[in-house]
C-alpha cells in the first residue's frame, strides 16, 4: 500500500477490524519510512451496474460520488461520517441486490433522498434543492410542505 504522505510502498498493519455489516475490513497502517499512520479499507469487489445519467451517458457507479453528495448535504449537521458510510453501504447493497447491468441515476438520487428524509430534514432539503434543481422559492416551499405532510 502506497503511503499517502511520502509515497513509500512499505508499511506494516497495526490494527485490523471488520466493519459493522462485515462487508469491509478497516486496516490501520504505519509507513516504515516516515512512520506516519493511515487507514485503508478492503472490500469485496462486487459487480456494480453502470449508471445511466439524465443526458443518456453511461458511466460506472462511483461510491465516492454518493459519499460526496451526502457530505455536502450534511455539512454542519450533527451527522458523523460513519452514518454517511452506513447509508452508502445500504444503497450499494440494494443496488447490487437488483442484479441489473444498468440503473438510472435517478434511482440512486431517490435512494439518497429517502435516506436523508429519515435522517435529517435540513440535509434532505439541501440535497433535494440541488438534486431536483429548484428554479424558485415556490418549488422549495412545496418540497418543505411535502416533507411536513410526509410525517
Amino acid at each position: 500500500m502506497k503511503c499517502p504522505f511520502c509515497g513509500n510502498l512499505e508499511d506494516k498493519v497495526i490494527d485490523s477490524r471488520t466493519s459493522r455489516e462485515g462487508n469491509a475490513i478497516r486496516r490501520r497502517r504505519e509507513c516504515l519510512k516516515c512512520a506516519k499512520r493511515f487507514t485503508s479499507y478492503e472490500r469485496v469487489e462486487d459487480i456494480i451496474p453502470m449508471v445511466i445519467k439524465k443526458d443518456g451517458r453511461r458511466e460506472p457507479y462511483e461510491r465516492s460520488k454518493v459519499v460526496t453528495g451526502l457530505k455536502k448535504a450534511c455539512e454542519k449537521r450533527p451527522i458523523g461520517m460513519e452514518t454517511l458510510e452506513d447509508i452508502t453501504d445500504s444503497i450499494e447493497k440494494k443496488l447490487i441486490g437488483l442484479n441489473v447491468k444498468e440503473i438510472p441515476s435517478t434511482w440512486v438520487g431517490e435512494e439518497v433522498m429517502s435516506s436523508l428524509r429519515e435522517l435529517d430534514k435540513v440535509a434532505y432539503v439541501r440535497f433535494a434543492s440541488v438534486y431536483r434543481q429548484f428554479k424558485d422559492i415556490n418549488e422549495l416551499m412545496n418540497e418543505v410542505k411535502t416533507l411536513f405532510e410526509h410525517k
